[in-house]
């Protein structure tokens, strides 16, 4: 699932006068992948994206129609234009798109899915397709998190009779081809968690970039008057306390991004202390070289880190970009967590 997506379950748990276009199938090559999603309204695109250019050109269009006459659609749209027509799409495969209006009634399942986004629980939002005449179809959703069993009897999960864990995640979205009906389900899993010790100024630039950025940004500072929602609005959770207990008690996850950025070399080593041999994906601290190494010598010197430990740390922090002012420094942070995250997406972890 594309990381973007709970910023539309927000837009569809409070629109009206919406509709939802998902790509559930693609052949060849395509300009977005199965579960690509757009929100559109009658003066156009609200949200998301189905690869822009002719592909969602045509989507808007047939979503026009649809918010018109009340019916949902599935669709396929050919990418294979000639390459003479430059507004033309070649990449010469094929979308199969369900675009729907009729999801203002089903507002409540999508608010059920934000509100398990929202206390970081996953799990599978299911729409039944049934064919009607022609390109029309019906269309119903359901909810069901992630670990609970799926219950067969509803008409929207017949034909899908399996079972899925926390701990098993298919590969997902994916369509499921029955007889008279298509079932597409989508994992909605958490964003990965941004957690930034000190809400400095580097502190919340970064905070601002990583909620561009589709994360889930935790601030934590010792001073009120720094961690306050005034401050940084940006911010999903701000934590005010000591900030080593209030790293430690943040909840382990290998999609845990630790950013360490306080206001003195004291505060980045317990705050770096209470995140080292941890599960998490990232773990990064601002400082010039000549403090790291200090550090570095300090932790292993000291017992508080092996040599492992310690090269997972990501210091100093950033990637190479010459940076000079906050918000350049700010800049080479979140070009590092963009890095490290689509690596790990390319290798198969969340």
């Amino acid at each position: 699932m594309n990381y973007s997506y709970p910023r539309l379950l927000e837009t569809l748990a409070v629109g009206e006068g919406l509709v939802l276009a998902t790509i559930v199938e693609t052949e060849g090559s395509t300009p977005q992948v199965r579960g690509a999603s757009a929100i559109f309204s009658r003066a156009g695109l609200v949200a998301g994206t189905v690869g822009g250019g002719l592909l969602e050109a045509r989507v808007e269009s047939i979503a026009g129609e649809a918010l018109r006459d009340g019916k949902a659609r599935l669709v396929t749209i050919r990418l294979d234009a000639d390459p003479s027509d430059m507004e033309g799409a070649i990449c010469g495969g094929a979308a199969r798109v369900l675009i729907d209006p009729g999801v203002g009634r089903e507002r409540a399942v999508f608010e059920k899915a934000l509100h398990g986004f929202r206390k970081r629980r996953p799990g599978y939002l299911v729409a039944a397709i049934r064919p009607a005449m022609g390109d029309i179809v019906d269309v119903e959703r359901v909810w069901v998190p992630a670990g609970e069993a799926w219950n067969t009897d509803r008409n929207v999960l017949m034909g899908v009779g399996f079972g899925i864990s926390d701990t098993e995640v298919p590969s997902w979205p994916g369509l499921v081809k029955g007889e008279g009906r298509l079932t597409f389900i989508e994992l909605i899993l958490p964003l990965p968690r941004l957690i930034i010790a000190g809400a400095g100024h580097v502190g919340r630039a970064v905070a601002r970039l990583g909620s561009l950025l589709d994360w889930s940004v935790t601030v934590i500072d010792d001073r009120p008057e720094f961690a306050n929602v005034e401050n940084i609005p940006e911010a999903d959770e701000i934590i005010v306390g000591d900030i080593g207990d209030s790293v430690r008690i943040i909840e382990d996850s290998q999609d845990n991004y630790f950013v360490i950025v306080t206001r003195g070399h004291k505060n980045d080593a317990e705050a770096l202390l209470a995140a080292l041999g941890r599960p998490a994906a990232y773990v990064g601290m601002i400082g010039s070289k000549r403090k790291i190494e200090l550090m570095h010598c300090e932790f292993l010197e000291g017992g508080w880190a092996t040599a492992e430990e310690w090269a997972r740390v990501h210091a100093p922090i950033g990637l190479e970009i010459g940076s000079k002012t906050v918000e350049e420094i700010a800049v080479s942070i979140a070009a590092e967590l963009v890095l490290v995250r689509s690596k790990r997406k390319e290798s198969g972890r969340p």
